[in-house]
């Protein structure tokens, strides 16, 4: 019994450090200093606590081998946050590095942006032009097997740890695939990624094409760099652009809020709402619009989810583009990165953010003005695989629009779209003859000229 208490008393030290950590990391010195006074003791859950350190020491005690303190710890904090929602999680410090590496663009591995789903590894988007994409890895697939090791049983730092290694080694990925009969089996050498966030080409005389596929720190000036490279190999002014966010699984809030800006010249772009102060950010949009107001066309698509809804959000709302495609994936919140003393950090849901509107997108995704089917146009595809969506992940974060829960629900079942994004990326060599949406967004772009042209708009 005195061990026990001994242990209690050990953990509730532990827990208060924590939050004295936690606190001062998240409020500064906006908030006065935590209070440890005998009334705020109170407030913890005892019985609950009484509950861990009798499985604590039932494990130190009688689990089959040793298992230090501070793996039982961690374990525990990272089952804390996991149990949140999707999002939230502790990063050692090894992982906190690869974390900022790939802000900044440029990390080793696969190319490949993976979430945990009932034990297993599924794809939310392959990278542009990575060893995951060019293999054939697709947004939706669950990933078994990492070489012969099971991924069942493996934490997702695990799983992404195996799948980092030595650039020029080689790894196999058994892949589970709907509407495949058997496992499919991916041979895939790793390599430096280096993520260039912003490409631009010119579609035909007048109409640009500029593709977002992760929002980094810098991505917001190359896309101010990318339309005056069109500009220039235009000859004069651009009459329309298509902007394709498909397969963008996000990234950093402020590149978002900057590529919209780059188009919006007034009103709000994004606000953010959460329980601390810190959580509470509005972003405007400042004078100037780089393309003059030239028709703008966003193509997005199931694996199009986070900073690339913002931007869709506000553009939507704005009334400044034609969204074109498919339902998006519909994540909704913010995580905020709160460094911890041991060189570590806690990835924490603070807040979900807003479009201009209003809209929680938050398990819901935006809505495009104009759906297109997914369509390989060179061999139409029997097999239609279901996108995996945020509302789709276990534990996420509800909506937040109480008043809008009922009809959101049922909104759910009408407007699920069964179909499987065609995997196509347009600025493959040649893609824009088999890339289905790019040629239709060029089409809407040519139709929206000519009524202009005509007085008609």
């Amino acid at each position: 019994m005195l061990k026990n208490r001994n242990i209690l008393i050990l953990l509730i030290g532990f827990i208060l450090g924590a939050t004295l950590s936690l606190c001062s990391s998240v409020l500064a010195e906006k908030e006065p200093p935590v209070s440890t006074k005998a009334d705020d003791l109170q407030a913890l859950p005892f019985d609950e606590l009484r509950t861990f350190t009798e499985i604590f020491g039932r494990i130190k005690q009688d689990y089959v081998e040793p298992v230090s303190d501070k793996k039982l710890l961690e374990d525990a904090i990272r089952g804390m946050l996991t149990g949140l929602d999707p999002h939230s999680a502790y990063l050692a410090s090894e992982e906190y590095k690869e974390l900022q590496e790939g802000t900044t663009g440029q990390f080793g591995g696969l190319g490949i942006e993976v979430g945990m789903e009932n034990g297993f590894v599924k794809v939310v988007s392959p990278i542009d032009d990575t060893p995951a994409q060019r293999a054939g890895i697709k947004a939706g697939d669950l990933i078994v097997r990492l070489d012969d090791k099971p991924v069942k049983g493996m934490t997702l730092a695990d799983a992404v740890k195996v799948m980092r290694g030595e650039p020029g080694t080689d790894i196999v990925l058994t892949v589970v695939r709907e509407g495949e009969e058997a496992p499919l089996k991916f041979t895939l050498t790793r390599d430096i990624i280096k993520v260039k966030s912003v490409k631009n080409k010119l579609l035909e005389k007048n109409y640009g094409y500029l593709r977002i596929s992760s929002f980094q720190s810098g991505t917001g000036q190359g896309l101010l760099d990318a339309v005056e490279e069109l500009k220039k190999e235009n000859e004069g002014p651009l009459k329309g652009v298509v902007l394709d966010l498909r397969n963008n699984p996000g990234g950093v809030l402020n590149a978002a809020v900057d590529v919209s800006d780059a188009f919006i010249e007034s009103g709000l772009i994004v606000y953010t709402e959460g329980r601390i102060k810190n959580s509470e950010m509005r972003f405007s949009a400042t004078p100037d619009d780089v393309i003059n107001g030239a028709p703008i066309v966003v193509l997005i698509n199931g694996g199009s989810a986070s900073a690339s809804e913002i931007v869709a959000g506000a553009l939507q709302d704005h009334k400044r583009a034609i969204i074109m495609g498919e339902k998006s994936f519909g994540k909704g919140s913010v995580q905020t990165i709160l460094p911890t003393s041991n060189g570590a950090a806690v990835k924490l849901t603070t807040a979900r953010y807003f479009t201009p509107s209003g809209r929680s997108i938050q398990a819901e995704g935006i809505e495009p003005d104009v759906s297109l089917a997914r369509v390989k146009l060179e061999a139409l595809e029997k097999a239609k695989i279901e996108s995996v969506k945020e509302a789709d992940l276990s534990h996420h974060l509800t909506n937040g629009n109480a008043k809008d829960k009922k009809a959101n629900d049922e909104e759910k079942v009408d407007s699920k779209d069964p179909a499987e994004k065609d995997g196509e990326t347009a600025d493959q060599p040649d893609a824009e003859i088999r890339d289905y949406p790019l040629h239709e967004a060029l089409n809407l772009l040519k139709g929206i000229s000519i009524m202009k042209a005509s007085g008609k708009m």
